[in-house]
């Protein structure tokens, strides 16, 4: 007989035949065409959950406070520098006095300045006293080259000779000259050294002048002073003595008793 209609053909083992014709096996509980279900959560799933997210609230916090702080950290530095420049400069602009900046820029040779000194008095408002400036300067040069560079230099830098009575207030030795430029008044002396002669016979030697003070006597010393104007006292009129002007005073209240008792009216 020949191999039965539909089945394997010949030489085919007979296990692969009996595994052909037997379904394949569904799991428990699943239907053919069934998604399976979920696998029910317990308090452990729910406890890791809820810990997950926990941390990562905790890292996001922890982020945006770093962040905070560098923002912080980077707008207080930023607000130190803004401010320290300005501040820095504008302490600078208090303390030091720009009239000396302006006799700094002076066009004189190195020998002309070899020590400086300045000193500064009053008040740059004019409050109760105007401000004076004051410097004093060495030179290695007699007074006479010294005296050319530096008239040279304030003519060079605007200022203007200025001749006014009580400049100098009395005779000086070496040059006394004065010069103004817009609201300033500039005194000039430049007179030969006052050197401290040695001591004689085991006496002390005479007080040093003021600083500073050339070390031999060679050289020059220049003294500048710049006011204002208008505390210049130099630069209003000269009061006079004219009586012609004051006029007499027709009640005197002075008499010629040396105690200055009054002197009694008659009863």
């Amino acid at each position: 007989m020949g191999p039965a209609p539909g089945g394997p053909g010949p030489g085919v083992p007979a296990v692969a035949r009996a595994a052909a014709v037997v379904p394949p096996v569904e799991p428990a509980g699943i239907r053919p065409g069934e998604a399976p279900a979920p696998r029910p959560t317990g308090p452990d799933d729910d406890a890791a959950a809820g810990g997950l997210r926990g941390a990562r609230s905790e890292l996001r916090r922890q982020v945006r406070e770093r962040r905070r702080l560098r923002m912080g950290i980077l707008a207080l530095v930023s607000l130190v520098l803004l401010g320290a420049v300005p501040l820095y400069f504008g302490m600078r602009t208090l303390s030091r006095d720009p009239v000396f900046d302006t006799l700094d820029a002076l066009d004189v040779p190195s020998w002309a300045a070899t020590k400086t000194v300045d000193n500064v008095s009053g008040s740059r408002w004019c409050l109760q006293d105007c401000r004076l400036r004051e410097r004093a300067v060495e030179s290695e040069q007699g007074w006479k080259q010294t005296v050319t560079v530096y008239e040279a230099a304030l003519a060079k830098d605007g200022w203007r000779r200025w001749k006014v009575d009580r400049c100098p207030e009395e005779k000086v030795e070496g040059s006394y000259t004065c010069w103004r430029r817009d609201e300033l008044t500039l005194d000039l002396w430049v007179r030969d050294p006052a050197c401290t002669p040695p001591p004689v016979d085991g006496e002390p030697a005479p007080s040093a002048p003021p600083a500073p003070a050339a070390a031999t006597c060679t050289g020059s010393l220049v003294s500048v002073k710049v006011r204002n104007a208008i505390d210049d006292e130099r630069t209003g009129p000269t009061p006079t003595t004219d009586p012609s002007l004051t006029g007499e005073d027709p009640y005197p209240t002075l008499t010629d008793d040396p105690l200055g008792e009054p002197t009694p009216s008659p009863s």
